[in-house]
């Protein structure tokens, strides 16, 4: 069974999150990109569990659930601020549970260190990541705790404004329990691989989705291949690297990302690594301290070369969101064009779904639905021949094609 799953999302009850992102919409959105198995999100939030314990049905012997033809598996995200080493330290990780049961009691240990209700992402006080792990895989066997987009500057677990060196500083004597990392937007796997302390760990990854739009939902997923669908099958998967079953991540080219080079948004100062080290991290506008980016922070802890590849590594493929190349191959480069919108969708509705358009369909065929010019850039970007002007600093980076 080909499971392709999206297992990092954010309900309507998280900051900064669309109204949209209640259960009908992410299951539209999930199907219309190609996904069959979805992260519920949130699952710390009063109302949004209260919400999820009404409409989702267990599967019964699979550890996740169903609701609007769509898989479900229940999840969330916590941001732990505490001190360590001298330094403020704010880590964000994902959750995973196959039972409400066990998402009570994890609920109620939450709750003793954060204010639930604020927020679908609370802030979690008066614990360490350590102590975080240890506390909820003690929980249930089952229990699934991974780092959040690992190299954000500001939230991952090796992120530059106040992450760790190595997975082991971070999370100590528990650190045999965690066996992915999420890459986040502005890494993928060939930047991970330069690290061989991650060797042992799987990569994993995920939307981090706000809105239940196809340019946000899905953008990042992992496909399997499985005999049959259930929570332990999957994360079995995931901790072997079997390629068998794990078999690849789709990713954004990572200089799309939002922190993948360093600099200042304010000023508009975007450097690459070796720049950014000659001028001290300072901004030479303004002179106040750059935002050191994913790629730069990767160079300081890389024991290997770019383009290294470890044996058995499971494999990935860069796509850009089909609404983003579509729009970018006509001009237009906005978000929310009518225009833009009618393409996609007639596209989707021809072949099926979002990642069949991106991944499989040959040129010829999408050229009989679309304009030439976009049926070529669906290919670019499948065949990787996009480039992109890097972001920085919370800014997007720029798609070019080809052409």
């Amino acid at each position: 069974m080909r499971v392709v799953a999206d297992l990092q999302l954010h309900s309507k009850y998280a900051l900064a999150t669309s109204k949209d992102m209640d259960l009908e919409h992410m299951a539209a959105g999930g199907k219309a990109k190609g996904l069959n198995l979805l992260g519920t999100g949130d699952f710390t939030h009063p109302k949004w569990f209260a919400e999820l314990k009404t409409k989702l049905e267990k599967i019964e012997g699979t550890g996740l659930f169903s609701y609007e033809a769509m898989t479900w598996m229940l999840s969330g995200e916590v941001s732990t601020v505490y001190e360590q080493g001298g330094r403020v330290r704010k880590v964000h990780h994902l959750l995973y549970s196959s039972d409400f049961d066990t998402v009570v009691q994890a609920n109620e240990f939450l709750s003793k260190h954060a204010k639930l209700s604020s927020d679908g992402r609370p802030i979690i006080r008066g614990i360490d990541s350590a102590e975080l792990v240890e506390v909820l895989t003690g929980l249930s066997n089952s229990f699934v705790v991974i780092p959040a987009h690992s190299w954000t500057p500001w939230f991952g677990v090796f992120g530059s404004k106040s992450g760790f060196d190595s997975l082991e500083e971070c999370y100590q004597d528990q650190v045999g329990k965690i066996f992915a990392v999420e890459t986040g937007l502005s890494s993928d796997p060939a930047m991970c691989w330069r690290l061989s302390a991650l060797d042992r760990v799987a990569l994993v990854s995920n939307s981090d989705a706000h809105s239940p739009n196809s340019w946000r939902l899905g953008r990042e997923a992992n496909v399997f291949e499985l005999s049959r669908l259930t929570y332990t099958n999957l994360f079995d998967a995931i901790r072997q690297k079997d390629p068998s079953k794990f078999l690849f991540t789709v990713e954004v080219d990572p200089s799309y990302g939002k922190y993948h080079y360093t600099g200042h948004k304010k000023c508009g100062v975007s450097i690459p690594p070796g720049e950014s080290r000659l001028v001290g991290n300072i901004c030479p506008k303004c002179r106040k301290k750059l935002t050191v980016g994913v790629l730069q922070r990767v160079e300081e802890l890389a024991d290997r070369p770019e383009g290294y590849v470890p044996p058995g590594a499971v494999p990935f493929r860069r796509l850009l969101p089909l609404y983003e190349v579509v729009s970018f191959a006509t001009g237009v480069n906005r978000l929310y064009v009518k225009s833009v919108i009618a393409l996609q969708d007639k596209l989707i509705s021809s072949f099926g779904d979002e990642l069949t358009v991106l991944l499989e369909t040959p040129e010829e065929e999408l050229a009989q639905v679309v304009p030439p010019k976009v049926a070529e850039a669906i290919v670019a970007s499948r065949e990787g021949r996009v480039t992109v002007t890097p972001g920085y600093d919370g800014v997007y980076g720029v798609p070019a094609f080809p052409g």
